[in-house]
């Protein structure tokens, strides 16, 4: 796959994104129908390995944005983000965020060695901060390397980690310096998560051996470069649940009918509708550009991943609460899928930051007195 080399905003797909959403979309209706992730939500093993196989050996989607010299398919973020919204259209249980994206974007910036493997999918990785934590945080100390060497601390509510084979932590070391460790023995905890198609844990390193990857400065900038980019893309995401949302409920209020005639053709519905397309394609807009910002390496990404997440959030909370609404008392059962996506838009609307706290963010970056 040839990388997208086109650092100007354009936001527009190309044809190597469409015939990749191709793809990805036909392998996600045959192996991952929301039947199926309504039932695994109820299981002990929440997350479809099976399908993570699948994504990564039959379509080698693991490592787009990891270059072809390190294992790679040589790609950008911006096909990264194309399979991010047909991951979000299908709520699917899949690490992708968590080890394609920010472990991925943590390594890219800290090291290559790891890299191959994780690429490949071979390798699941997730990065040990809180799932909320928002980019321009301080950088995290709960873990720290004590006298003995090894590494000693907890972190909680950590995305993707319980399928991790390896964590990329952030811990201080016996000088209180940032540092940036790859870990392999370590324990997860579930947690109850709001969203069941990605489930959370407590990490627990209690003397844990760590390979020091990056150092000061660097390991500063791995993490932030992991948390910005993360953010950029998880709009993405956020896009593919809205326009699921969008074109599931239209699709039924033209079908479904009251008082003799079709739901969706009474003028209220279809003004709320008509607003949330509006929405939507904004959203898609503002998700683009900030994929953009994240593959050109642009110095704008931060303002790019922050304007992002403050519109993303609402846009796709409020596409999947009419999609409930709008389907009336079947959109409140447990059996159809519609809380799936409504779980996952409440649940992205907090990770990597709430819309609030970009909003503050915007606001510092492009110098607006609040």
């Amino acid at each position: 796959m040839s990388a997208s080399t086109d650092t100007q905003t354009d936001l527009q797909y190309s044809e190597v994104e469409q015939e990749l959403r191709g793809h990805v979309r036909a392998l996600l209706a045959a192996r991952a129908p929301q039947s199926a992730t309504l039932a695994r939500t109820e299981s002990e093993q929440p997350v479809d390995t099976a399908l993570w196989r699948a994504l990564a050996d039959e379509l080698g989607v693991t490592g787009l944005a990891v270059p072809e010299k390190w294992g790679g398919a040589g790609a950008s973020w911006r096909e990264t983000a194309v399979v991010l919204e047909e991951l979000g259209r299908a709520a699917a249980p899949v690490p992708y965020l968590g080890s394609a994206v920010l472990a991925t974007a943590a390594l890219l910036a800290a090291e290559t060695e790891l890299l191959p493997r994780v690429a490949s999918g071979e390798l699941v990785a997730a990065l040990a901060v809180p799932f909320a934590t928002p980019p321009r945080s301080p950088f995290p100390s709960s873990v720290r390397q004590q006298a003995d060497g090894l590494l000693h601390g907890t972190v909680h509510l950590v995305a993707d980690a319980r399928t991790a084979g390896a964590l990329v932590v952030p811990a201080l070391d016996q000088d209180g310096q940032p540092g940036l460790y790859v870990v392999t023995d370590f324990t997860a905890t579930p947690v109850v998560s709001l969203d069941m198609t990605r489930p959370l844990a407590d990490l627990a390193l209690d003397g844990a051996a760590g390979r020091r990857i990056a150092a000061g400065d660097g390991a500063v900038a791995a993490v932030e470069a992991a948390l910005a980019t993360g953010a950029a893309l998880l709009a993405s995401e956020q896009l593919g649940v809205a326009e699921w949302a969008l074109e599931t409920t239209t699709a039924y209020v033209k079908e479904r009918h009251q008082f003799g005639r079709p739901v969706g053709s009474f003028q209220a519905v279809k003004h709320r509708l008509a607003d949330l397309w509006v929405s939507v394609a904004q959203l898609r807009a503002v998700a683009r550009s900030a994929a953009g910002a994240a593959a050109a390496g642009s110095p704008d990404l931060p303002v790019s991943a922050a304007l992002a997440q403050a519109f993303a959030s609402q846009v796709a909370v409020v596409a999947t609460e009419e999609a409930v609404q709008l389907h009336g008392g079947i959109g409140f059962t447990w059996e159809h899928p519609a809380h799936l996506y409504l779980k996952r838009a409440k649940s992205d609307s907090i990770a990597l930051g709430t819309a609030d706290r970009h909003r503050a963010a915007l606001a510092q970056l492009v110098d607006l007195t609040l």
